[in-house]
C-alpha cells in the first residue's frame, strides 16, 4: 500500500501565484537565480535559492544564506505572499506542455515508506547536494519544493483526478517558458476516496528529487521526538502513463589523443556507424554522434550490451563501450570532462558546445523510458547518473509543506 497525506498547504493568493512561482532551484545557479527574481520581491527564488539577496560569490551552503531562507519564508508570510489553508487537503496540479498534459495529486509521502524502500529510488545522490537540502530543510523548517513521484496507472485514481479537474480551479495561469500551470484544491470527501484509492498502489516511484527525498529522511532523524510533521515530505504523485522523459544527451571534452578518424574506427567495433542528418535517434540502442561538424547514427551491435534491465539501458551501452573504454570517463558522476545537455536545450546546444565551445564530440540519445525506471528501481538497480530528463518542471512557491 501507498500511504499519502492531506496537508495544510503554505501558498499564495490566488492573484499573487504567478509571480511567486519559479523553476526548481537544481536547474538554475546562483547567476540565473538572481537575474530571475531580480525587481520581484515575491520570487520564490527568496526562498529556494536565498544567496540572491547577497552580492554574487556568497557562499550559497554558508549558515548566513540558510538562515535568510528562513527569514525570507516568514516575511512573506507575515505580508501576506503565502498563506496558510486552514485545514488538510489535497491539491490537484495540471501541467501543460504544448500537446503534452500530465495531472499529479499534490500530497506528503510518509518518511517511513522511503526508509522501507516501499518509496524506490534509481539513482545515487551526492553527499554535498544531500547535505545542503538537509540543511535548507531543517533551517526553514518545512518541504518548500516537492519530490516528483510516479506509480504504474490505474483506472479509478484516473476517473477521480478527472473529476477534480473538471471543476474550477484555484491557479491558471502560463508562465515564461509557455508552460500552463494549474491548481485545484480538493473537497474533503474526494480526498477521502483518492487517499483510500492510493492504498492498493503497490509502490511509489522516485522520478525527480532523490536528493530532497534523502534528505527529509535525514531532517526526521534530526527531529525525532520533536513536534512538527517531519514524518512526511511533499510530493507531487503522477501516474506513469503521463508522464515525459525527454533525452539527457552527453558532451565530451577531447578524444583522449585519438585522431577524429582513429576514434570513428574505434566506434565501429561495437557500433554500426552512419553519416545522416538526423540529430537525434529514432529507437532504442540508436545514438546520435556530432564529431568534426557531421553527425552519424550509431546502431549498437548485437552482443555490445548484457541482458539485464541494467546493461540494457542504453547511457549504460554509451558508457560501458564508449565513454569508459574509448574516452576514459571511468565515473561520469566526477569526471569533469563530460557535460551533461537536457534535451530541453535540443540538438542546437550540441552542435555549439563542439563547434563553438571547445568540446570534441557529442552524443544523442534516445530517452530512457518509464517502465525501464521502474524495471530498475524494482531491481534494486541504480542508473548511470543523468539517465532521465523529466519535462516539464515542478514549479516551487505554489504549495509549502512546514512542519
Amino acid at each position: 500500500m501507498s500511504r499519502v497525506m492531506p496537508f495544510a498547504a503554505l501558498r499564495p493568493p490566488r492573484g499573487l501565484a504567478v509571480q511567486v512561482a519559479a523553476p526548481p532551484y537544481d536547474v538554475v545557479n546562483s547567476d540565473e537565480a538572481r537575474a530571475y527574481a531580480r525587481g520581484n520581491p515575491r520570487s520564490f527564488f527568496r526562498v529556494s535559492r536565498p544567496e540572491v539577496d547577497f552580492p554574487a560569490g556568497t557562499d550559497e551552503h554558508s549558515a548566513q544564506v540558510y538562515a535568510r531562507g528562513r527569514d525570507n519564508l516568514r516575511e512573506l508570510i507575515s505580508n501576506g505572499t503565502l498563506v496558510a489553508d486552514d485545514s488538510p487537503r489535497f491539491y490537484a496540479y495540471r501541467q501543460r506542455m504544448g500537446k503534452h498534459v500530465q495531472v499529479g495529486l499534490v500530497a506528503c509521502a510518509s518518511v517511513a515508506e522511503y526508509d522501507q524502500a516501499l518509496i524506490k529510488k534509481h539513482e545515487l545522490t551526492r553527499k554535498d547536494k544531500e547535505d545542503d537540502r538537509t540543511q535548507h530543510i531543517d533551517v526553514l523548517g518545512g518541504n518548500d519544493e516537492p519530490v516528483f513521484l510516479t506509480y504504474r496507472a490505474r483506472p479509478d485514481l484516473d476517473g477521480l483526478m478527472a473529476h477534480v479537474v473538471s471543476g474550477a480551479p484555484e491557479y491558471d495561469f502560463v508562465t515564461e517558458d509557455g508552460i500552463g500551470h494549474t491548481l485545484w484544491v480538493i473537497a474533503r470527501d474526494m480526498g477521502e476516496r483518492i487517499q483510500r484509492a492510493f492504498t492498493e498502489v503497490p509502490v511509489l516511484y522516485i522520478a525527480d528529487g532523490h536528493h530532497r527525498s534523502a534528505a527529509a529522511s535525514r531532517v526526521h532523524a534530526l527531529r525525532k521526538g520533536k513536534p512538527g510533521e517531519h514524518d512526511a515530505f511533499l510530493a507531487v504523485i503522477f501516474p506513469h502513463d503521463q508522464m515525459q522523459i525527454m533525452d539527457y544527451n552527453r558532451v565530451v571534452k577531447d578524444l583522449r589523443g585519438q585522431a577524429p578518424a582513429a576514434f570513428l574506427k574505434a566506434v565501429e567495433q561495437h557500433f554500426t556507424v552512419t553519416p545522416t542528418t538526423e540529430k537525434q535517434p529514432g529507437k532504442l540502442h540508436d545514438f546520435g554522434m556530432y564529431l568534426g561538424g557531421n553527425w552519424y547514427r550509431l546502431t549498437a551491435r548485437p552482443g555490445s550490451w548484457k541482458a539485464t534491465v541494467l546493461g540494457e539501458l542504453d547511457v549504460n551501452i554509451l558508457q560501458e563501450n564508449v565513454l569508459g573504454p574509448l574516452l576514459g570517463i571511468g565515473d561520469p558522476r566526477t569526471d569533469k570532462r563530460i557535460h551533461f545537455v537536457g534535451g530541453i536545450r535540443g540538438m542546437g546546444e550540441l552542435e555549439k558546445l563542439v563547434d563553438k565551445e571547445g568540446w570534441a564530440v557529442a552524443f544523442s540519445m534516445f530517452p530512457t523510458t518509464l517502465p525501464q525506471l521502474m524495471a530498475i528501481a524494482d531491481a534494486g538497480e541504480i542508473m548511470p547518473p543523468k539517465s532521465t530528463w523529466f519535462e516539464p518542471k515542478l514549479r516551487s512557491g505554489l504549495f509549502l509543506h512546514v512542519f
